[in-house]
């Protein structure tokens, strides 16, 4: 098995050319086209990257997959289509768009971040992977990204796909997240200076399309000449991770509550902790490390409360299932709720959806989903 560290520490440079030349080849010929991505030959012809969509699509990819991002990308082109209209947004409107992508603390960050933007840098974005990680919500992967792609500067961006790519063609045992830095300076060791963004997309592409988790296709990889994982007749075996700890399981409740016109009574959650800021229906006082109670005599108001079903979500460290009630309300909403007919255009995230769906009539269900773009 070969040492990883001395694989990433001792690369030979001819190696680490005939690696970027090999890579960025089948880059030109296979890259997919997507909408915040310039293409090869586009950059030959002179054309930059716009470092705000460049942005955003980052911070919309994280832990989400391009498919899911595409149309909310469109309709936040759509919606702010620079820095400076998303920095005057109003909040609310912002988590409204957001609302399905999930980790709801992004949309809050990408706020501030394009307000910093604005009042600190006079609404023109930092070009180098140190100033971009002073930025609200920009961490070290997200700030790489940005460098290298709008910027050209050869700052190594390792993602997971990244990770995946390294760890086989390097036979890279240490599991993650021990091994990351090992996976960042080979990286850096074989980044072209002439081509970063590229060599950086390359890599993400590399990943999602042929070096998958199961079944990669390694016969129409490029670099399957030096991938020591392949050599070894075994490239799922990596990335080695730590064994997986389950998760704890919480319980909670949901009360939906109807008006007889089919509105929703709606509130708002606090601005800090889990999805904050986004709208739900009253629920008991669950957390990640507490059940919230489940019976009906815990609903925030009086009604005729019927269970409908159970609900349940993943979260990051634990796993959430909400008991259902539903109960129909003629009366003015309290203070800090309101009723909602229009369910698509408010801040939900996916599990209040999920209650309002197990709640609402058969016919009705339809109401609760997200408004597709129509770009």
């Amino acid at each position: 098995m070969p040492d990883n560290r001395a694989t990433s520490q001792h690369a030979n440079r001819g190696d680490a050319l005939d690696f970027a030349a090999a890579l960025l080849d089948w880059y030109d010929r296979h890259h997919r086209e997507l909408p915040w991505r310039l293409a090869p030959a586009q950059l030959r012809a002179g054309a930059r990257p716009d470092p705000y969509r460049v942005w955003l699509s980052e911070i919309m990819l994280q832990q989400t997959t391009v498919q899911a991002v595409k149309p909310y990308f469109a309709a936040f082109l759509d919606k702010w289509p620079d820095v400076g209209s998303l920095a005057r947004a109003d909040a609310d409107d912002v988590m409204k768009a957001w609302a399905g992508l999930g980790y709801y603390s992004r949309a809050r960050n990408l706020k501030k971040c394009a307000e910093a933007v604005v009042e600190s840098h006079g609404g023109v974005f930092p070009s180098t992977e140190a100033e971009l990680r002073k930025l609200p919500g920009v961490g070290p992967y997200t700030a790489a990204a940005i460098a290298s792609i709008a910027f050209g500067e050869a700052a190594p961006v390792v993602d997971g796909n990244v990770e995946r790519v390294v760890t086989r063609v390097a036979a890279i045992a240490m599991p993650l997240p021990e091994a990351k830095p090992d996976i960042r300076r080979f990286v850096a060791e074989r980044i072209d200076p002439s081509r970063p963004g590229d060599f950086a997309q390359a890599m993400m592409d590399l990943g999602a399309t042929i070096c998958t988790p199961r079944r990669p296709a390694c016969v129409l990889c490029p670099l399957r000449a030096g991938c020591a994982a392949l050599k070894a007749g075994d490239p799922e075996r990596f990335p080695v991770k730590p064994p997986r700890a389950d998760k704890p399981r919480r319980k909670g409740a949901a009360f939906v509550a109807l008006r007889r016109d089919g509105a929703v009574l709606l509130r708002k959650r606090p601005e800090k902790g889990l999805l904050g800021g986004m709208s739900e229906v009253p629920t008991t006082g669950w957390t990640s490390r507490v059940d919230g109670a489940t019976g009906a005599d815990a609903a925030p108001f009086r009604a005729l409360w019927k269970p409908v079903g159970a609900v349940s979500h993943v979260f990051t460290h634990f796993e959430l299932e909400l008991t259902v009630y539903r109960g129909y309300v003629d009366a003015p909403p309290p203070p800090g709720n309101w009723w909602s007919k229009d369910l698509a255009g408010e801040a939900l995230p996916n599990l209040m959806r999920k209650a309002i769906e197990a709640a609402l009539p058969g016919g009705s269900k339809r109401q609760a989903k997200p408004a597709k773009s129509k770009k």
